[in-house]
């Protein structure tokens, strides 16, 4: 027989505990943040693949985005209880009390950074708790406050990736900052679409939202039109530097215009439909361009350098080069 597990309603059986979890950590969220994860770490990995370190990287990147998504739903408890779409979530609704939501996040937020100290590495680690922190104690309390909070949580969004990268790689380099680059932008037009759609909730529960400010509406579809063409050139950054070949280069182009044709349909009518369509090409985009990127990866500057020499490099050529002989010409016929 279950035992019920007390609330600050009605008691909660043991069953029903995994789908009030699910929905407490946004696991469909977090299963993102995972993917761009492994892409990072699936892109900077030379030589054969270490699949039980990247197992612990996801694992460990998993615990930690539950975590963070869980506290800020404990935080911000009493607003989801003002708006429809988030009312009937475990805290507001009160099928689970904070006290129990509180607990349960923080001990998936110290599995998960324990997970990556000691079986990844301390980078990895270090990364996951600057996510972590940044999002429970900057962007969360910022929503009340002014709409910069978006750009704030498209940092939080793309560290993820660089966590992936640090933990196959050890270090930072080119690559890593491209594919952050590449989840900070697609994030605006995602979430500026999704908040254009609830920016009469938002504003009932006193989020501050672009789309809900005066004027917001109107500047929102600008902004959500000119990230969604940024994200073109910048896929191609990609390529550029190595980590991607040609094939990802004319996908990532394909992709990057048939993310845009609906930005410009939102651009021209603000309605519901032409927002929607917005925020469900978003969620098409990311993954393909992602599983692509995988499918074609390049063999450029190793763990994703620049194809360029560096001043230093040019000169230990010039300097080791065979000197060139009276009539100009060098030893090797050149």
């Amino acid at each position: 027989m279950n035992r019920p597990i007390a609330t600050n309603s009605a008691p909660v059986a043991i069953q029903a505990l995994p789908s009030l979890y699910a929905v407490l950590v946004k696991m469909r969220l977090s299963l993102l943040v995972v993917m761009t994860s492994a892409v990072g770490y699936v892109m900077a990995s030379t030589g054969p693949m270490n699949w039980l370190t990247l197992l612990w990287t996801v694992l460990g990147t998993l615990l930690c985005a539950c975590s963070a998504n869980g506290l800020n739903q404990v935080i911000e408890n009493r607003r989801d209880a003002m708006m429809a779409r988030t009312k009937d979530r475990p805290l507001p609704s009160g099928a689970m009390s904070p006290q129990h939501g509180w607990i349960v996040t923080m001990i998936l937020g110290y599995g998960g950074l324990c997970m990556l100290a000691l079986l990844v590495n301390l980078p990895a680690a270090g990364l996951a708790l600057v996510t972590m922190l940044t999002y429970v104690l900057l962007y969360t309390p910022m929503k009340v406050h002014t709409t910069l909070n978006t750009l704030i949580g498209a940092i939080v969004g793309a560290i993820p990736p660089m966590i992936g990268w640090v933990a196959a790689s050890g270090t930072l380099t080119t690559g890593a900052w491209i594919l952050a680059a590449i989840l900070f932008v697609w994030q605006l037009p995602h979430f500026l679409s999704l908040a254009w759609l609830y920016r009469e909730d938002y504003a009932h529960a006193g989020f501050k939202m672009l789309p809900g400010i005066p004027g917001g509406e109107h500047t929102t579809c600008e902004v959500v039109l000119l990230t969604t063409l940024l994200l073109i050139p910048l896929g191609l950054t990609a390529t550029m530097v190595g980590i991607a070949g040609v094939i990802y280069a004319f996908c990532s182009i394909a992709l990057g215009i048939a993310f845009t044709l609906p930005a410009i349909r939102f651009f021209k009518e603000r309605t519901r439909a032409t927002a929607r369509r917005v925020f469900l090409t978003s969620l098409l985009y990311l993954p393909l361009l992602m599983g692509i990127m995988i499918a074609d990866r390049g063999d450029g500057p190793p763990a994703g350098r620049t194809a360029i020499l560096t001043l230093q490099e040019v000169d230990e050529v010039n300097t080791t080069a065979p000197a060139p002989g009276p009539d100009g010409s060098r030893p090797d016929g050149s």
